[in-house]
């Protein structure tokens, strides 16, 4: 699935913020980062995985881990889940052909009842301080995932 593999430096990237702004590999310099990319903005799982992660925040931050879901929606979705379900999470917009998700291999084919499509293969990287991949989940399950992520980001 990935075409980066643990130990590898983490791919530049720039993608759009809920605000307006943006999110750069610049700036995770100095901190550990989870990126996990989910498929879809308001579906069952992703909500459930954005959830628990936003749960998990404080955690993180004690562990010095900054936290970024991404998806391909567009800010105002992504201003939409905020707001429905609380998120404190960042996330990030991956919308651009080749972007970050393309690089990586988590944008991909899909099936699902026998039919086959592109879309966002769930997966998150940990990133050390400077930006080395420390470890990667490919097609995760969202059950326990955060909790499996924190604690693997205590003991990076």
């Amino acid at each position: 699935m990935s075409t980066y593999n643990e130990g590898d430096a983490f791919p530049d990237f720039s993608m759009e913020t809920p605000d307006g702004g943006s999110v750069t590999k610049a700036d995770l310099a100095g901190k550990k980062a989870v990126i996990f990319f989910y498929p879809k903005d308001n579906t069952p799982g992703c909500t459930t995985e954005a959830k628990d992660f936003t749960a998990l925040k404080s955690e993180f931050e004690k562990a010095g881990t900054y936290l970024l879901g991404v998806s391909k929606d567009s800010a105002k979705k992504h201003q939409n889940f905020i707001a429905k379900h609380d998120l404190t999470v960042d996330l990030a917009t991956d919308a651009e052909e080749n972007g970050l998700s393309d690089k990586l291999g988590a944008w991909g084919e899909k099936k699902n009842y026998g039919r086959t499509y592109m879309g966002m293969i769930r997966s998150t990287y940990l990133l050390d301080e400077d930006g080395k991949i420390l470890r990667i989940w490919p097609k995760v399950r969202v059950k326990g995932h955060a909790e499996e992520v924190l604690e693997a980001a205590r003991t990076a």
